[in-house]
């Protein structure tokens, strides 16, 4: 399916043109917001990306819509080839779906790369001559206490967090969305952990609320998760934790459910710190009967 994307920087302008373009262009599903080309947190963007399936094509009238940056443009492409999706620019040579438009972007990509290590030779050299003459590195405007400099620091600081939580959305984001707020933040930190791959860095409850409330505010999440978990029994515990891990991998095996449980820490209801089959087995015989999981 081609899924269109436009965008426009103020409430002045329109995304009418680019609609009829992309409507032209064949796309049935058509997402458009308002927002700057240099800013990251576009949620609309965000969720398409999200959303978009295997053999979908994000389609858009010209690359400038989707990014002002090259950086960005390549960020977002590989997102969606991430996806098993392919990305088409209407005005510019770009198709991935195609021998010549993947080579049109190895080759921005090197662009990219060259442009990165351009950069960073201009700023070692700016920095030694600085030092150098005595003079101190660092954003002037910040040295002085500018209100507008901090601004500036603090919401590319933002965007950059943003475009990091958007990275690995995949991994937390839809157990908060399962779960929260009937299970307790300690419990379904303990799940994605027990979910993250290997090398990645621990959530801990601090960071997993802090990563909530920012997509909450983007519209991302309801204000619902946010809310305090009301308390749970042991057991009831137990049947959350087994029906999260068996819902978000269903071809988990119990021997699987109980390495997890292992890895969590979490004792068998006889309080035994090793999880055998037939414990794991009850557990998700109950958890298909109170309706947490679905039936076979």
């Amino acid at each position: 399916m081609l899924i269109g994307y436009a965008r426009v920087s103020t409430g002045e302008q329109t995304t009418d043109p680019q609609i009829a373009e992309l409507r032209a262009a064949g796309c049935m599903d058509i997402r458009s917001e308002t927002g700057s080309g240099g800013s990251r947190a576009r949620p609309v963007l965000a969720r398409l990306i999200r959303e978009i399936k295997g053999g979908d094509t994000l389609v858009v009238v010209r690359i400038d819509r989707l990014a002002r940056s090259l950086s960005h443009l390549l960020e977002v492409i590989e997102a969606v080839e991430a996806r098993g999706a392919h990305f088409r620019s209407l005005h510019d040579p770009i198709d991935t779906a195609s021998p010549q438009g993947k080579f049109t972007l190895q080759v921005l990509g090197a662009a990219a790369e060259l442009e990165r290590a351009l950069i960073r030779e201009r700023t070692m050299a700016g920095l030694a001559s600085a030092r150098a003459a005595g003079r101190v590195g660092g954003n002037p405007g910040l040295r002085r206490g500018d209100s507008v400099a901090r601004r500036m620091v603090a919401r590319a600081r933002d965007e950059s967090y943003f475009a990091k939580l958007e990275a690995n959305a995949q991994e937390w984001v839809p157990l908060v969305r399962r779960h929260r707020p009937d299970m307790p933040w300690q419990d379904l930190v303990r799940i994605i952990n027990a979910r993250r791959d290997q090398g990645a860095p621990a959530w801990t409850v601090e960071r997993l609320r802090r990563a909530v409330a920012r997509f909450v505010r983007e519209g991302l999440l309801p204000k619902t998760v946010l809310e305090r978990a009301r308390p749970a029994a042991t057991n009831d515990r137990l049947l959350a934790i087994v029906a999260a891990i068996k819902g978000a991998d269903p071809e988990i095996t119990l021997q699987g459910i109980g390495r997890r449980l292992d890895e969590m820490r979490e004792r068998t209801p006889r309080g035994q710190n090793t999880w055998q089959p037939s414990s794991v087995k009850m557990l998700v015989d109950r958890a298909r009967e109170q309706g947490l999981l679905g039936r076979d």
